[in-house]
């Protein structure tokens, strides 16, 4: 019984060309031989996912598979067929493995016209590629995997910038780098450290590697874009009289605002230009400080001021 295409890659028979195309990419990257050298099992895997794809990716082969079904497409279809008009040298390109050489054929279709495709000697495409007396593709210089990698910072450091020591676990041994966290940066962005992923095969330059950044949570700001927030709360006095009242900043300083008399439960206040940096190139301009304003109402009163809130009820307040 003949192979199931739509099994081998791992996806369903309803399925289109962009999910195809990414479960082929995501098997090749994992079985391709330069990753797995010397394995017998992992080679079979990759001819069997690299023909799968070749009917799968093109649609007239594709609904003459469907139609036919897998037994009749085998019978009816050789290597050859299978293998026309499917350049693996470009899809291999585009996994970072370089091609696999080989030469460019033509062929004559029926009518007389004539197509293309990129072929192996002795119409095998994978001819060169597993055969233990051609290392010319293993000579090729092989780009590094890139590497991401997770990195916490506290607000402060995003606001500032800071100095970050990293321990990288290689695969026996662990690297020490040093990031400079730029002022400004927020959770979500990238940090791209060109040269410092996985190193590069047969003289290959080595991958980059990108920190994803987060922002650990603060005990008393918050921040929002380039803005940062901060609660304080005040007595329903002062928020009726008016007071000032003084305001920690994440410079570690101290201002005093003003209050205004009638302020209500929630009001924000600003306080222009303390807030972060906008982070170098992005093109906005540097955040604000809100102070939200939380009116305190008692729950308990003494006899005293239950007696003189009633008088102000009196008065219609």
């Amino acid at each position: 019984m003949a192979d199931d295409y739509y099994k081998i890659l791992g996806v369903e028979k309803s399925c289109d060309s962009e999910a195809i195309k990414k479960a082929y990419r995501k098997l090749a990257l994992k079985y391709h031989p330069d990753r797995n050298p010397n394995n017998r099992e992992a080679e079979e895997r990759f001819k069997k996912i690299s023909e799968a794809y070749a009917v799968l990716s093109d649609p007239e082969k594709r609904k003459q598979y469907d139609n036919f079904g897998s037994d009749q497409f085998s019978q009816k279809y050789s290597q050859e067929d299978i293998f026309r008009n499917f350049d693996i040298n470009q899809i291999l390109r585009d996994l970072g493995f370089g091609g696999m050489g080989g030469q460019d054929r033509s062929f004559r279709q029926a009518g007389g016209r004539r197509g293309h495709y990129t072929f192996r000697s002795g119409g095998d495409p994978f001819g060169d590629i597993f055969s233990q007396g051609n290392q010319n593709y293993y000579q090729q210089p092989q780009a590094g995997e890139d590497l991401q990698y997770n990195i916490s910072i506290t607000l402060e450091e995003s606001v500032f910038g800071a100095d970050k020591k990293l321990a990288l676990q290689r695969d026996r041994h662990v690297d020490e780098i040093t990031v400079k966290i730029p002022a400004g940066i927020s959770t979500g962005k990238k940090l791209r450290l060109a040269g410092k992923g996985n190193p590069g095969q047969q003289g290959g330059p080595p991958g980059d590697l990108y920190l994803n950044i987060n922002i650990l949570p603060h005990p008393i700001f918050a921040r929002d874009g380039n803005d940062i927030h901060i609660e304080k709360s005040i007595s329903f006095t002062q928020a009726a009289l008016g007071t000032s009242i003084d305001v920690p900043t994440i410079d570690g300083t101290v201002k005093r605002i003003k209050i205004p008399a009638g302020t209500q439960n929630g009001t924000k206040i600003r306080m222009k230009g303390y807030g972060a940096p906008a982070l170098k190139g992005s093109g906005t301009a540097k955040g604000d400080q809100f102070v939200k304003i939380n009116v305190n109402i008692p729950k308990k009163l003494t006899d005293k001021q239950l007696q003189l809130v009633k008088k102000l009820a009196d008065e219609g307040l």
